[in-house]
């Protein structure tokens, strides 16, 4: 596909572009359409009612363009990115009622901008690696002009040739060449930074029917870029030298892997979707010989699958890598690009019920096309499903895990770092009951677009804490991050998947960490087990290391809610002081800690409506201490959440843990119903580098076996151990039953 497409390309690079207007994101067959329909299809005419009330009230306001000068959250950049918004908008309003104020609005915005832009230089904020001249950074710059294409695409035909005349050559096309040829460290690598780039430079270049503009867009500059690495906004370094491949398809063939899912995470893979798909929507319309929509085997389409299943019950996205909490399907970019997934990938019902939720749809074909079906009652729920996401563009670098069973959502990360925006938490996961965080990840140190916070950029607490391992659910060992919490050295590898299965009794995520640190290999399994003896499917828990003796082990757990009780007795720390001097520690509050005694070590917290247990298999020497967020934090950038922190030092070992979502506590009735756990002791039968067998009891006498082979994933093949007097046999990697009495 690849070879054809560079083919054509080649044969009709010098070709002009069809000069056919609207013809990005609307055509004149499809406003057509969706004048037809005016009035008829409630979910759309809703949305145009929505939206003329947004842009009627910006209209009345009066046309404001500044100079720019603040940083995400200020006034001018606000006030840029409204303007963006609305002028994409008033283009659709233009297209579809015929109103001239409409396109007006636009073109006297559009004049205004002409003006302006020659006077500029770069943005007086030097934050960027990319500085650009509306905005602090080139990736807004590209944002503006995503949105500002579609608008003037819509006016094009309308506006005489004397101001298309003065906006192409004063405004657009210097416009482009600013966030391409002259800043080839932001359009020339594989970044969602780029992406945003390549689809403005792009869209544009398709508006004015420039083909070198669309070439660029396609496949990079000509030039190298400078230098050996970029740093970006938050510090990360991304290795460029030697990097052959660049712009859009290249951000295709890296960014995703074959499964759709994006290297960055589902933050990222949210935000990078809007121009990806709006950019291949006015490809399939402008171009339609690259069958770009067909690429990868319908790539982008499968990427939306991919990126919906990354969400909780609340259809929030997991918070892994650089992400703020909260982001959800309901997003602007996810509003696009659900129905756009319905509309060219074959009209699934069951997307219909996620754009049900959305509460509105884009005002094209696509938007009309899903309007339509859920007004006739095509709408299906969305079936979500446990699945392994693999990464990297060939699908053997690493994955994520998810399982779901009942209201229990577990991820497990072993994918690749995630380039600048990546955590150092491999084998790290999250649980969530239903839409509530039972165990979580922190996400990223940032208040996007709130100036109070350090003008909504990321903070300095997040590479200081939110990147670090022990801000994660995974083992930190000798007190320091995975890979020196080194970005181009994780970037260098992967985990590796091991073994993923789902059935409905029993499903199972593992792999394996080899090269965190050195001389030093992890695997953690995790499984979702159900039992007819208690109400909520039991998660288990297995980290097992190979490690020389006298390595220092911490394998933090950050629950959420509120602490109950446990069968140990913690010393209170009145003197409250950090918990190290580096790789995230230094942010750490030591509030309690205890010498477990016995064999187990159990904890109960209470978060929203359940309690929660987690039950741990311990030894001599472990250690339990309590933690809080919030050290070394004077501008209070981060929040105070708790953590427990298993502390041990050994050489080969395991961690065993098994937790249970279990009673529920009404606050109108003041009625606790199943507060306590119904395990009464988790045990350790065997463990060596080849097996691990582990057994739990629960307080009504019945006993249960898990066991995984470590070395052999063929599920054809036949394991044999003795566990004292008992004999196990079993085919495949795990083995799970319920143990007789006999």
């Amino acid at each position: 596909m690849r070879i054809l497409i560079v083919i054509l390309i080649s044969l009709s690079s010098c070709a002009a572009i069809a000069q056919d207007h609207p013809s990005l994101i609307l055509t004149a067959e499809g406003v057509k359409s969706v004048q037809a329909n005016m009035g008829q299809v409630p979910l759309f005419d809703q949305t145009v009612a929505t939206v003329r009330t947004q842009v009627d009230a910006e209209i009345a306001a009066g046309i404001d363009v500044p100079v720019p000068k603040d940083l995400a959250g200020g006034y001018t950049h606000e006030r840029h990115k409204q303007n963006f918004f609305m002028m994409q908008k008033a283009g659709v309003l233009f297209q579809i009622t015929g109103e001239e104020k409409y396109a007006i609005y636009i073109r006297e915005m559009l004049l205004e901008y002409a003006d302006l832009y020659p006077t500029l230089g770069k943005h007086p904020a030097e934050r960027s690696y990319a500085r650009g001249k509306m905005f602090w950074q080139c990736l807004n710059d590209a944002n503006w002009l995503v949105y500002t294409s579609q608008a003037y695409d819509c006016i094009y035909d309308w506006l005489d040739a004397k101001t298309v005349k003065k906006l192409n050559t004063e405004l657009f096309r210097p416009y482009a060449e600013y966030i391409s040829v002259e800043n080839p460290q932001f359009f020339n690598r594989i970044h969602n930074h780029s992406t945003w780039g390549n689809a403005g430079v792009g869209m544009i270049g398709l508006v004015m029917g420039d083909a070198e503009l669309v070439n660029w867009a396609l496949y990079g500059l000509d030039q190298q870029v400078p230098g050996d690495i970029v740093k970006d906004n938050d510090g990360g370094a991304i290795q460029l030298k030697g990097q052959k491949e660049a712009g859009f398809l290249a951000q295709l063939d890296h960014a995703f892997s074959s499964d759709g899912y994006y290297t960055e995470g589902p933050y990222y893979q949210r935000y990078a979707m809007y121009p990806f798909l709006i950019f291949a929507q006015g490809l399939a319309n402008k171009k339609p010989e690259l069958g770009i929509l067909d690429y990868r085997n319908g790539l982008l389409i499968k990427a939306v699958d991919a990126l919906i299943n990354q969400t909780n019950a609340a259809g929030e996205f997991f918070p892994i890598n650089d992400a703020q909490k909260g982001m959800s399907l309901g997003s602007r970019e996810l509003v696009n690009a659900v129905s756009m997934a319905y509309f060219y990938g074959g009209n699934a019902p069951q997307l219909l019920s996620i754009i049900e939720n959305q509460g509105r749809v884009p005002l094209n074909d696509s938007g009309l096309a899903a309007a339509k079906a859920i007004a006739k009652g095509e709408a299906r729920p969305y079936q979500y499903k446990s699945m392994e996401l693999t990464d990297g563009a060939k699908g053997d670098e690493g994955a994520i895990g998810i399982l779901r069973s009942k209201d229990l959502t577990l991820m497990m990360k072993y994918a690749k770092h995630g380039m600048g925006h990546g955590h150092f938490d491999r084998l790290g996961f999250l649980l969530y009951n239903g839409a509530d965080e039972v165990i979580q990840d922190y996400g990223s140190a940032r208040w996007v677009n709130i100036e109070h916070k350090d003008g909504g950029g990321y903070l300095k607490e997040n590479t200081s804490w939110a990147k670090q391992s022990i801000a994660h659910n995974t083992l930190v060992i000798d007190k320091d991050s995975h890979f020196d919490g080194k970005v181009n050295k994780a970037e260098e590898s992967s985990g590796t998947p091991y073994f993923f299965s789902s059935s409905d009794n029993i499903q199972v995520v593992s792999a394996k960490e080899l090269n965190a640190y050195e001389g030093i290999q992890m695997q953690r399994t995790m499984a979702l087990v159900k039992i007819d003896e208690v109400e909520n499917p039991l998660v288990i828990d297995l980290f097992s290391v190979q490690a020389p003796e006298g390595t220092r082990y911490d394998l933090p757990l950050y629950y959420m809610g509120e602490l109950m009780s446990s069968n140990q007795e913690f010393q209170m720390r009145n003197d409250l002081s950090p918990m190290g001097k580096e790789s995230g520690y230094q942010h750490l509050w030591l509030e309690g800690q205890t010498a477990i005694k016995g064999k187990s070590f159990r904890m109960t917290w209470f978060n929203q409506k359940n309690f929660y247990t987690v039950t741990s298999a311990v030894r001599e020497g472990d250690e339990a201490l309590l933690t809080r967020i919030g050290a070394n934090d004077p501008n209070f950038n981060l929040r105070r959440d708790a953590g427990l922190i298993v502390r041990r030092t050994d050489g080969n070992t395991l961690f065993a843990n098994l937790y249970e979502t279990h009673g529920r506590y009404s606050y109108a009735d003041e009625i606790p119903v199943n507060s306590f756990t119904s395990v009464s002791e988790l045990s350790i039968l065997h463990e060596s580098a080849d097996y691990v067998v582990l057994s739990f009891e629960l307080k009504n006498g019945s006993s249960y076996l898990f066991a995984i082979s470590q070395n052999d994933a063929a599920e054809s093949h036949k394991h044999k151990l003795q566990i004292g007097s008992e004999k196990l046999e079993w085919t495949g990697p795990v083995y799970f039953s319920k143990r007789t009495n006999d």
